[in-house]
């Protein structure tokens, strides 16, 4: 079930029963020569929409656009502060608990988003005191990084050892493949690739990462892997969803 395509009154009717929802979130960032820049957020969606399919539950609206400050000396990429992110998520979480949703589960596909969604969930839970909204000493919200699951790890280190690397990922760009099989892209990669380097401002990301990737061969990436990548994580994130739900 999904938010943008139902009615308020579905959503009244889903909320006499469950209080949880699935929020994707990515971004919208360079992913390196072979890589498509909505990669982040097309992974968080496909595998929310898979995750909430198997577990019954509404998935919102995918939040595209995160914080890729870092990205930003890459044309197409597109981010968000630190500071403009905690009040969209501020916002969004305070405008679904005014409703009646208690249980808010992320599925995140950008690492570069974790530490302001933490950082945002604090800043929610004070601002819906404050506003002594209705049960909002009930609202928890929970961050699912579909990259960071253990089988999804074990298995992108199976199949490209250290040459998986950190960003612009042969895991990531397969799920993208399987997802988009018509949007696969092609392009000389060179054997040396950096890694390593500390993140500081854009222009020192782009002058240490000259291509984009960080130690990551996304050459070895197929669409089959991506359906595998796509099993495991939507089957570990199901099982978080409802353990999360259930505590």
């Amino acid at each position: 079930m999904l938010l943008h395509l139902s009615t308020w009154s579905e959503v009244e009717a889903y909320l006499n029963q469950y209080q949880g929802i699935i929020l994707p979130i990515g971004s919208t960032e360079q992913h390196g020569p072979t890589g498509l820049i909505g990669t982040d957020a097309i992974c968080a969606e496909v595998i929310s929409k898979g995750v909430g399919e198997t577990v019954q539950a509404l998935v919102g609206p995918t939040i595209n656009v995160g914080m890729a400050l870092h990205h930003t000396g890459f044309p197409g990429t597109i981010s968000l502060r630190p500071s403009t992110m905690i009040q969209v998520i501020r916002d969004y979480i305070v405008s679904l608990a005014r409703a009646g949703f208690t249980k808010f589960f992320f599925i995140n596909g950008h690492g570069g988003n974790i530490a302001t969604l933490k950082a945002a969930f604090s800043e929610t839970y004070a601002h819906l005191a404050d506003l002594n909204i209705a049960n909002a000493d009930q609202v928890q919200c929970k961050v699912g990084n579909w990259f960071m699951c253990s089988s999804v790890y074990k298995l992108a280190k199976e199949l490209y050892g250290d040459q998986e690397g950190y960003h612009a990922t042969p895991s990531e760009v397969a799920l993208t493949q399987y997802v988009y099989p018509e949007a696969i892209k092609q392009a000389p990669l060179s054997e040396n690739v950096a890694s390593g380097y500390s993140i500081y401002s854009a222009a020192d990301f782009r002058r240490r990462y000259p291509d984009g990737r960080m130690g990551s061969n996304p050459a070895l990436a197929t669409p089959e892997h991506g359906e595998q990548f796509y099993e495991l994580a939507v089957k570990e994130l199901s099982n978080s969803y409802l353990e999360f739900m259930n505590n």
